[in-house]
């Protein structure tokens, strides 16, 4: 006795915007192809050229074609790279201070090109050298203004005081330049 099997329906949605862009230029070029035949029969029969130059031309046209088909990626990266370098070149934009790149933007790399913001914003931080010889971000911060105030029971206590509150309130500014 056979078992009744429940139904499964599944929907399957997928982009083919790139795969009937590739079909439209196919029946592009096959079109210019056969256009190219139809030329090249027309010239024999009406121009009275003869078969071998016939099919010498239509080899022409289609290696012609072949060879633009094959070119086309690299002719596509290229001109968006040289459209990314002149675009970038016709607006200079200064990032000392820092800045946000929100599109893609190539810049000079020593060992050729690098590209930043391809996938989104990307911050510059401008670096800079502290007391203590490490790198690391500088600026953004606001000035700090540190009050100190010293109590004591008369000014003759304090002149004898002052050099260890001196060197004191430098070991702490020392520490703080130094983020500790």
């Amino acid at each position: 006795m056979t078992t009744p099997i429940d139904e499964l329906s599944v929907r399957i949605t997928a982009d083919t915007s790139a795969f009937t862009a590739s079909l439209d230029g196919l029946a592009r070029q096959a079109d210019g192809f056969s256009g190219a035949i139809s030329r090249a029969f027309r010239d024999a029969v009406v121009g009275g050229k003869e078969f071998d130059d016939i099919l010498k031309g239509l080899a022409l046209r289609l290696s012609t074609m072949a060879l633009n088909a094959a070119l086309k990626p690299i002719e596509s990266g290229i001109g968006g790279l040289l459209s990314g370098l002149v675009g970038s070149l016709g607006g200079v934009k200064p990032f000392a201070k820092g800045g946000v790149v929100a599109s893609p933007t190539y810049f000079p790399l020593s060992g050729g090109l690098g590209l930043m913001g391809e996938a989104g914003a990307e911050a510059i931080m401008p670096l800079a050298r502290g007391p203590d010889g490490r790198l690391g971000v500088s600026g953004g911060g606001a000035p700090v203004t540190v009050n100190i105030a010293i109590q004591t029971p008369d000014a003759q206590s304090f002149r004898k005081s002052e050099a260890h509150v001196a060197a004191t309130l430098a070991r702490a500014v020392g520490r703080g330049r130094r983020g500790l």
